[in-house]
């Protein structure tokens, strides 16, 4: 098969992290007897410095012309990039907001795992984490406060900002079914989480998913206040399979997610379309401090690309040799430096990519 592979390689981190994912799938291509064809995009920052804005008709055409596209990290510095003195339309973070819309990209799933090799990079205590635990995380993309209508002006002498939050019953409903399909092939478990105790939107988030949830008899459902969810998720991450959410709330507890597995840098993340195309990417930032000293984790994104081969173009098997070989990686004791810990042995970012493309079989 060859495979139409849009590349993002985005800011900061990106390009050292996206390269190490491309690595992986040349060599996963090459033991199972694909091809891959790249398509080279620009977005972010990387877009502003050659073109002025984060996104351009070019880059959308381009992107839609692929089956899927790998993206890296977006973004800089927010205090020393001259990125961000620009007006917040033309700032990397708009092009990332953007291509998510124009793509209708509305269904993000980020799964949080926590390999039993990384106990003690796990902040929580080992009662908790014993056995390890595996959670997707389904985030409203397109929808909700990030997209609403937002101003800032002057009312009786007092600068005041609005930032309005709306969803409408098909938005909730499509990605309540992407949920509830995907839990059918997990645990078959989903649970639900918005703020209905306060918010309109919320309430109305609850009743379509009730309606969704009346389809899949099989599949059971929890619904759990967002602060609670918060709460419960460093409490007893286990109990969860997956959780299903609104834009801004799954922006968040994605995040703390993350954390719980040890690192950002192990999160990976698609998003999805209606069809069978997505975009995917790290979960973590773009990590300018670190930049160029080759010690980012490439972890996450690999595991984006593993996501790829498996949602995009149905190549289980070339997906579980990419994950397996990351397991087999982490229990012979190398870490990059955000998850090392006493006893094991350090390894830059392409170190990292090396050993997992060995590790393949």
């Amino acid at each position: 098969m060859n495979l139409n592979i849009g590349v993002i390689k985005g800011d900061g981190i990106g390009p050292e992290i996206v390269t190490e994912a491309m690595k992986v799938l040349d060599r996963t291509a090459k033991i199972y007897g694909h091809t891959c064809d790249y398509t080279q995009l620009l977005l972010g920052g990387a877009s502003i410095d050659v073109h002025g804005v984060p996104l351009t008709d070019e880059t959308i055409a381009g992107a839609k012309k692929c089956d899927a596209v790998l993206m890296g990290s977006i973004g800089g510095d927010a205090k020393t990039s001259p990125w961000y003195q620009l007006e917040p339309s033309k700032r990397p973070e708009a092009g990332l907001l953007a291509i998510r819309k124009a793509l209708n990209l509305f269904a993000n799933l980020r799964p949080a795992i926590l390999y039993d090799e990384l106990k003690g990079a796990c902040p929580l205590k080992e009662e908790i984490t014993e056995g390890g635990f595996d959670l997707m995380i389904m985030r409203e993309l397109t929808g909700g406060l990030y997209f609403g209508e937002r101003k800032t002006v002057t009312e009786d002498g007092v600068l005041t900002a609005y930032d309005s939050l709306t969803y409408n019953e098909n938005e909730i409903r499509r990605i309540a079914k992407r949920a509830f399909d995907i839990a059918m092939k997990r645990g078959k478990k989903v649970t639900s989480v918005d703020k209905a105790n306060v918010l309109d939107s919320s309430r109305l988030w609850r009743k379509v998913v009730e309606e969704v949830a009346a389809g899949y008899p099989e599949v059971s459902l929890t619904h759990m206040l967002v602060d609670n969810c918060a709460m419960q998720l460093v409490k007893n991450p286990k109990q969860f399979d997956v959780v299903l959410t609104e834009n801004m709330f799954g922006d968040i507890l994605s995040d703390e997610a993350s954390m719980v597995t040890g690192s950002i840098g192990m999160l990976a993340s698609a998003s999805l379309n209606e069809t069978k195309f997505g975009l995917y990417e790290p979960s973590g930032g773009s990590a300018p401090d670190i930049a160029g000293k080759g010690i980012a984790n490439p972890i996450a994104t690999i595991l984006s690309a593993a996501m790829m081969l498996r949602f995009s173009f149905d190549l289980d098997k070339e997906a579980d040799a990419i994950e397996s070989a990351v397991a087999k990686v982490l229990k012979e004791g190398y870490r990059t430096i955000d998850i090392m810990s006493e006893g094991k042995t350090q390894v830059g970012t392409a170190e990292m990519g090396d050993l997992i493309a060995s590790h393949l079989a």
